[in-house]
C-alpha cells in the first residue's frame, strides 16, 4: 500500500519477506496448498515457489516436506513469528490451561505418592508382627522342650538333639536292609547277563 513511500525491495529482502509470509500461513495451516501459496507469495510458477520452500528449509526457517503429487507443503515445524497485540489473550489461554494441566499431574503424582507410603507402612506393620510371632513360638518351643526335659531330668538341649536325630538302633537296621537289597540285586544282574 505504501510501496510509493518505500525505498526498492532487493530479491533477498523479497525473500525474506516470502519467507515470514509462509511461516504465517504455517502457523495457521499445517499442510498449505501450492496455489495458495502461489496467491499470498506472488510467484508465477510451481519452480520457483519449490526452490523458495527448500531455501526456507536450509535456512531453518521451517521444517517440512514438499508434497508434489498432492501440490501441497507439509509443515512440520515453523520459527515464530513477532506477537501481535490479537494473539496476546490466545497465548494468555493456552498458558492458563498448560499450568491447570500440570497441576492435575502433580496431585495425581502427591496422591500416588501417600498411596506407595501406605503400603509401604502396611508392609512394615506386616514384617513386624511376622517377626514378633516367631520370636514368640521360638519362646513357645523353648519353654515346651525345657519343660519335658526337666520332666524326664535331662538336659534341654540333649533332649532337642534326641528329638532331631532317630534312635541309633532304627538307622543301622535300615541301612543293612537297604545293603542286603543292594546285593541281590546285582546278582540278579548277573544272573540275567549270564543266561544271556
Amino acid at each position: 500500500a505504501e510501496a510509493a513511500n518505500l525505498p526498492p525491495l532487493t530479491e533477498a529482502q523479497k525473500n525474506k519477506l516470502r519467507h515470514l509470509s509462509v511461516v504465517t500461513l504455517a502457523a495457521k495451516i499445517k499442510c498449505i496448498p501450492y496455489s495458495m501459496l502461489l496467491e499470498q507469495l506472488q510467484l508465477k510458477n510451481v519452480r520457483q515457489l519449490e526452490d523458495l520452500v527448500i531455501e526456507a528449509v536450509y535456512a531453518d526457517v521451517l521444517r517440512g516436506s514438499l508434497d508434489q503429487r498432492n501440490q501441497r507443503l507439509e509443515v512440520d515445524y515453523s520459527i515464530g513469528r513477532d506477537i501481535r497485540r490479537e494473539e496476546l489473550s490466545t497465548i494468555t489461554r493456552t498458558l492458563q490451561e498448560w499450568c491447570q494441566g500440570c497441576e492435575v499431574v502433580l496431585s495425581g503424582i502427591e496422591e500416588q505418592v501417600s498411596r506407595a507410603n501406605q503400603h509401604k507402612e502396611q508392609q512394615l506393620a506386616l514384617k513386624q508382627q511376622i517377626e514378633s510371632e516367631v520370636a514368640n513360638l521360638k519362646k513357645t518351643i523353648k519353654v515346651t522342650t525345657a519343660a519335658a526335659a526337666a520332666a524326664t531330668s535331662q538336659d534341654p538341649e540333649q533332649h532337642l538333639t534326641e528329638l532331631r536325630e532317630p534312635a541309633p538302633g532304627t538307622n543301622q537296621r535300615q541301612a543293612s536292609k537297604k545293603t542286603s537289597k543292594a546285593k541281590g540285586l546285582r546278582g540278579s544282574a548277573k544272573i540275567w547277563s549270564k543266561s544271556n
